[in-house]
């Protein structure tokens, strides 16, 4: 029975991954970890959750035990690997959030530098068959060529989340490089779905126009974005999973360190204006608004926000070819799930 620690595991993705693991057919023992932090509504993690401990009483076969806490404590992350000598590490638990690390850097270094640092430490010590982490599209910065491939230069953050992704991945090199670990790095792009982040910016529109505020759509509607549905995302690290990066030697005899890195997103970037729109239809289609809401008296078109970027665009053709997967799902068909849950969840 493989052994697999799942950080961030009340996070949007981390539980959807954990869902996804509890309803596999081959038995797992999976440890969930999470500190509930008030990023945003903690009621939020809270259902995510309840659905997880409802998936585990339905599926006996697996073994599932969530632990509250923080990567940050590095006392609690040694003890957590030397009692369970975890085969696969999925480290999801970070601090997100662009505009948030412009006024909170604090917690970005200890969540994201900090943290992370201590998951590779107990991987060190506790060797691991794989550590799959979470990258991030945000640190291609401001590129100018699209789409976005991992081939590209990273070295032009241009916010201090971006920077702290980017540390991820050269630490993750280091380690792998020094101590043979096998390490896989995910760059998600936009991600969204049922019980997603409130701060993500379909949420966010959706809890405004509800409450008959008036939404900022940024850089006057010309930016794009490659939004990527949640099952898609957990879909790519399931199989990345299963497949770490081999362990071989070079022609000098040396180690090559075992490091990957890949895209995830949905290849298909979306201008903001016609996301909006299909949000809007969605949102009438499921009823979260009336058939008679004026959508353009609560609109605002704004300039770019600060550590934004106009265009996010995933080249996943590694993905594709590596692993035979690429995202599938449309946005309206995402866009309508999420509609669905929000009715359901907020009545």
């Amino acid at each position: 029975m493989k052994k697999i620690l799942v950080t961030g595991s009340a996070g949007f993705i981390g539980a959807n991954l954990v869902l996804r693991l509890l309803a596999g057919e081959e038995p797992v023992q999976i440890v969930g970890l999470d500190n509930l932090n008030n990023y945003y509504d903690p009621s939020l993690k809270e259902y995510r959750l309840g659905v997880i401990d409802r998936r585990a009483a339905e599926h006996p076969e697996h073994a599932y035990t969530f632990v509250r806490g923080s990567i940050a404590d590095k006392a609690l992350v040694d003890r957590l690997f030397a009692e369970h000598g975890f085969d696969i590490v999925v480290n999801l638990a970070a601090q997100a959030g662009v505009r948030y690390s412009i006024e909170n850097p604090d917690v970005y270094i200890e969540s994201n530098v900090i943290g992370f640092y201590n998951i590779l430490e107990a991987c060190r010590h506790h060797p691991v068959e794989h550590l799959v982490y979470a990258s991030s599209s945000s640190v291609y910065g401001g590129n100018k060529k699209v789409p976005f491939a991992v081939e590209d230069r990273v070295d032009n953050p241009v916010s201090l989340y971006a920077a702290t992704k980017k540390s991820n991945e050269l630490f993750a090199h280091c380690y792998s490089k020094l101590y043979d670990i096998p390490t896989t790095g995910l760059r998600f792009f936009t991600v969204y779905g049922p019980a997603g982040r409130p701060d993500m910016a379909y949420f966010g529109f959706t809890n405004k126009l509800l409450a008959g505020k008036t939404i900022q759509i940024y850089n006057y509607g010309n930016c794009r974005r490659d939004f990527t549905y949640v099952d898609d995302i957990v879909e790519g690290i399931v199989r990345v999973m299963a497949k770490a990066p081999e362990r071989r030697r070079g022609e000098d005899g040396l180690p090559v360190p075992p490091y990957a890195v890949y895209n995830i997103g949905g290849g298909q970037p979306e201008n903001l204006l016609d996301f909006v729109q299909t949000l809007q239809e969605e949102l009438l289609r499921a009823g979260v608004l009336p058939r008679d809401y004026d959508f353009e008296a609560h609109k605002e078109l704004v300039p770019m926000q600060p550590g934004d970027v106009p265009v996010t665009y995933a080249d996943a053709t590694a993905l594709e070819r590596d692993f035979g997967f690429t995202p599938r799902i449309t946005l309206r068909e995402g866009l309508r799930k999420f509609a669905q849950w929000y009715k359901e969840y907020y009545g």
